[in-house]
């Protein structure tokens, strides 16, 4: 028996949408408090920067 798989409007999606929607899904379940949620996304950000960023 074949299933059909209804394709989903991210299949297509760049993949930092992806990752933004499972993001925001993880926080929203957890019923994490937004202002703690971007305190914590602005460290976040600021550790990946880091990574990005050329060594000297």
């Amino acid at each position: 028996m074949m299933t059909d798989k209804t394709p989903s409007p991210l299949d297509d999606a760049p993949e930092e949408v992806k990752l933004a929607v499972d993001l925001i899904y993880l926080l929203e379940s957890n019923d994490i408090d937004p202002q703690v949620a971007v305190a914590a996304l602005e460290i976040v950000q600021q550790d990946l920067q880091s990574k990005l960023a050329p060594s000297t």
